[in-house]
């Protein structure tokens, strides 16, 4: 997470991030183009990749792994017959002359990657491996173990084949998804090979490809106010969290991290649950419900 001496600004900017860039970066980039004291994003996406990339400015940080937990969605092309070390375009073939499967043949295995699976992370990652990138220990040559995870998949679908062998298809992902290495596990399971050719996030949490704007455009806008005009506010990310009013005195003492009582209010059906207390249509802080208490998790300072 990056800050300097900047605005004090509070919201999100969501990128429509292009090819050739890194997640960092962005950061630091847009960081620099809204003035922004703080920010930071909500997850790497790859260089080659393209897609949604939240950026949180301000008390906005305090929800960024809110997002990241969040559902992703990406589009991928996966082109057999060929791998690479790093599973997609930017590495060096590793193993060729694959067979190249039919549309049959990859409609009759995707049932098989639908639900809680189980996959190895690509070496060339940003997972640490004994304090160290694996993607620095890659590049130096040296063996890197990565273990297994789980991961789950909602949705996989063939959105359509754009030459013999590259097929583009549409993956709905929990967190903690590498889409590289699911589409080198496809082309296993089809007996070849097979790397990704192109990856582009078209959801993130909340936020889809509606809602971001691109970093030329940014750059485009003679003034910092107009840049900073283009924050999305603060809550967007949690749209479909339950917003509970709260009065002043016991908004200070959310403000200051204590708990308050919740005997004055209407809890009934919200016991149990994380809820955006606001002031005066103000948000102070997330919190969560219980009979006898209502305890800060997050607190917000927008002044």
């Amino acid at each position: 997470m990056a800050k300097h001496k900047g605005d004090s600004i509070h919201g999100w900017l969501i990128i429509d991030k292009q090819a050739g860039i890194g997640s960092t970066d962005v950061v630091n980039q847009t960081r620099r183009l809204l003035n922004a004291d703080k920010n930071g994003h909500t997850g790497t996406l790859d260089p080659f990749a393209t897609g949604v990339l939240p950026i949180a400015f301000g008390e906005a940080t305090k929800l960024i792994p809110y997002v990241t937990d969040g559902i992703k969605e990406y589009e991928f092309t996966l082109k057999f017959g060929s791998t690479t070390d790093t599973l997609d375009l930017t590495g060096q073939i590793t193993q060729n002359n694959g067979k190249i499967p039919t549309k049959d043949e990859v409609l009759s295995i995707i049932p098989e990657f639908i639900g809680k699976i189980t996959q190895i992370p690509p070496a060339y990652s940003a997972i640490k491996i004994s304090g160290q990138r694996a993607y620095d220990l890659a590049r130096k040559g040296q063996d890197v173990a990565i273990p297994e995870r789980q991961i789950e998949i909602y949705k996989l679908e063939l959105l359509s084949i754009l030459s013999d062998c590259e097929y583009k298809f549409k993956v709905l992902c929990s967190k903690g998804t590498y889409v590289r290495t699911l589409g080198a596990d496809i082309a296993k399971k089809l007996s070849t090979f097979g790397h990704l050719t192109a990856l582009r996030r078209t959801k993130c949490a909340k936020f889809d490809l509606s809602h971001t704007i691109l970093l030329e455009n940014l750059k485009n806008m003679s003034y910092i106010s107009a840049r900073q005009s283009q924050l999305l506010p603060l809550l967007t990310s949690l749209c479909d969290i339950t917003v509970f009013a709260v009065r002043e005195e016991d908004a200070a003492k959310l403000r200051m991290g204590q708990k308050i009582s919740p005997k004055a209010y209407p809890i009934a059906n919200i016991i149990g649950q994380e809820v955006i207390a606001t002031h005066n249509n103000e948000a102070v802080a997330l919190v969560r419900i219980e009979e006898s208490r209502i305890s800060p998790i997050r607190v917000f300072n927008l002044k």
